[in-house]
């Protein structure tokens, strides 16, 4: 099956290429990644996509899976992103038409890194309080974000090229959606079961921490009136829990980084962009 889903993948996007780059209507305008600016719009939409779409899948999976919250615990801890995302509108309607939108955009990706940075070092205590910052700083990054770069990427096509390109640049955010959350889930499992691998290499019988947990938990249960063997078999399932939540929380961490380097570089690509005029009205095909 996957086998020939990736046939017919590949066969598809060959003649999607295809036809967009022969008929004179396409779905999607191909041709308008010539414009610098429009093709450089097109990589940031991407990588905001990835940004915005893969944190609010990690977040949730984090508390949900780590720390065991409910769905309204969830919803309550992560709710801050949005109000600050909506703050922080009047300040960028401010600067908008004083600023270079340039120099927006690049606060804005920059903002992204550095709350990237602060979610890395999360620990499995973390909750409401500890994500304040860090989803503060995301949801402000996504307002700066998001904002010029529809500007300044639209803005720089003549109005008959615009409807067909505005679905390519809306496009590029969904897919990077969609291709970041794919990613996260990979290393998710892959680097969360690398991690457990190094753990489990110094749970032996060497390590005295383990050895007096173990016990402790086995004396526990033998206490309650369990035999001996359910006790340490109790106790050596509470060991893999407390092993294998280390491991996933250290591998959020590691996403967290991944994350912030594509930030990183999309912020240094920044000042590639042209400068555009910006708009007097709102486009009916930005959003």
């Amino acid at each position: 099956m996957i086998l020939a889903t990736a046939w017919i993948a590949g066969v598809s996007g060959v003649a999607f290429i295809w036809r967009t780059l022969t008929y004179a209507n396409p779905v999607v305008d191909l041709r308008a990644l010539k414009e610098r600016n429009f093709a450089l719009g097109c990589f940031f939409s991407f990588v905001t996509g990835i940004g915005i779409f893969a944190t609010i899948y990690l977040t949730p999976l984090f508390l949900g899976r780590v720390r065991g919250f409910s769905a309204l615990d969830i919803g309550l801890a992560v709710f801050s992103t949005g109000v600050f995302q909506m703050a922080s509108i009047p300040l960028y309607a401010f600067l908008a038409n004083r600023i270079d939108l340039r120099w927006l955009m690049m606060v804005g990706l920059a903002l992204f890194a550095v709350s990237m940075w602060y979610f890395s070092p999360i620990t499995h205590d973390w909750g409401a309080a500890e994500l304040l910052l860090p989803q503060a700083l995301r949801g402000m990054a996504q307002q700066f974000a998001v904002a010029p770069t529809v500007t300044l990427t639209l803005g720089s096509l003549p109005p008959e090229r615009l409807k067909l390109a505005s679905g390519l640049f809306n496009l590029m955010r969904n897919l990077g959606g969609a291709i970041g959350i794919a990613a996260c889930a990979t290393v998710l499992n892959n680097r969360g079961n690398l991690h457990f691998m190094r753990e489990a290499e110094h749970l032996n019988i060497r390590n005295e921490a383990m050895g007096n947990l173990l016990q402790g938990v086995s004396d526990q249960f033998v206490a309650v009136g369990h035999d001996a063997l359910d006790a340490q078999t109790a106790a050596l399932r509470q060991l893999w829990s407390l092993a294998w939540r280390e491991a996933q929380t250290q591998t959020f961490g590691d996403i967290f980084l991944l994350i912030l380097i594509c930030f990183v570089v999309a912020t240094a690509m920044v000042p590639l962009m042209r400068k555009v005029a910006a708009p007097k009205g709102p486009s009916a095909d930005a959003h």
